[in-house]
């Protein structure tokens, strides 16, 4: 049994005992029943995850940001050279994006795996060599992977779950334990050309449903980028019911996505909570979950993105997002925003008193009297 196989049938359900418990306490705490809103149910689902309630604190968090370069580049689906992507990963490792900022406000660690970047990257703390290769394919002309490839990114991603949430020796996490909550970053110039190809594919919308602007592109621009996501469904035949998703995966997506799948499904299996980012993490999402559909149970939607395509995305996975703010940066950016949620929903649980331990009469309290 390989890597991917194992780590798939390690994954179960939510455990419906532990949810059962965690609605019950919810609703014994001092507040009106379902004033919390969304965050009494995502607590419950994370309860459900750990299987008890409470679960976990999901704290500390860990981003793993997965870069990676794609051949679609060189079909003008962006005015940004292609070059940009390894300069942005030294910035993400030198502190300067706005994925630093936003760790170091809710004190996550950021890490940088190198899954596909088209340059040499110097070794540097923080930085995961794991390049697959220099890039993919142009997915017009190709498979933008072999099987191969795509296969050794989705392990890529579950050895990097796993390094994350075991802690040290990792040199990926400063804190003295693991990661008790895992978020998805992603760099790579052309990756949303490549979500949407990914997302049209497993969602079956049309290519103009689910093509965004990406990093700000002209109408043109994005006219053209249409017809390029539409140029590879065709020549892959996709989307096809019967394909199966690593075959999807290595068509028309990238390195970093079919990495970020395997974090999704290593969270999974390790039962600890992955926050998605935004379209390339709910590209990636999708293919998880076409991978194995109880994946999808330790996923949080960490924001929506204002790339159409990854409210498809979010959608068919069945997951509402914690917040709404027109981002579409990427890194990690806006999971991060969303980990104080995600951690105070939990928090809740462990932390508010009940009626009775509060000493606090209930709404019934007159009637029982």
């Amino acid at each position: 049994m390989n890597l991917i196989d194992e780590t798939i049938a390690a994954i179960a359900p939510l455990d419906e005992a532990a949810m059962r418990d965690a609605r019950d306490h919810q609703a014994r705490l001092t507040k009106p029943p379902g004033s919390l809103g969304v965050l009494e149910e995502l607590s419950v689902r994370l309860a459900g995850l750990a299987g008890r309630c409470p679960p976990p604190l999901p704290e500390p968090a860990a981003v793993a940001v997965f870069a990676a370069d794609h051949g679609v580049h060189a079909q003008g689906v962006t005015p940004w050279p292609q070059e940009v992507t390894a300069q942005m990963v030294a910035n993400f490792l030198a502190g300067g994006a706005v994925v630093n900022a936003f760790a170091a406000q809710v004190g996550a660690e950021v890490s940088v795996v190198d899954v596909g970047v088209a340059a040499d990257l110097h070794p540097a703390p923080g930085l995961l060599p794991r390049k697959i290769a220099r890039g993919t394919a142009d997915m017009t002309l190709s498979p933008a992977m072999t099987m191969d490839e795509a296969c050794r990114a989705v392990t890529v991603g579950i050895e990097a779950a796993r390094d994350l949430a075991a802690g040290p020796p990792s040199n990926a996490l400063n804190s003295a334990g693991g990661a008790r909550c895992l978020i998805t970053g992603d760099m790579g110039i052309a990756n949303t050309t490549a979500s949407a190809a990914l997302i049209a594919a497993f969602t079956g919308l049309p290519p103009e449903r689910v093509t965004g602007r990406g990093t700000g592109i002209d109408d043109a621009t994005h006219a053209h980028k249409v017809e390029i996501v539409r140029t590879a469904l065709a020549r892959h035949g996709l989307p096809d019911a019967d394909a199966a998703p690593l075959d999807v995966l290595a068509a028309v997506g990238g390195l970093e996505h079919a990495a970020i799948a395997g974090f999704v499904l290593g969270a999974a299996a390790l039962r600890v909570p992955v926050v998605l980012d935004g379209v390339i993490a709910g590209a990636a999402a999708l293919a998880a979950a076409a991978l194995c559909p109880d994946a999808i149970g330790a996923c949080v939607a960490g924001h929506r993105s204002a790339e159409p395509g990854h409210a498809a995305a979010l959608a068919a996975l069945g997951l509402r997002p914690l917040v709404d703010l027109e981002l579409r940066l990427g890194e990690g950016t806006g999971a991060l925003l969303a980990l104080p949620l995600v951690q105070g929903s939990v928090r809740v649980l462990h932390e508010v008193a009940t009626f009775d331990s509060a000493g606090v009469s209930g709404k019934d309290a007159q009637t029982r009297n």
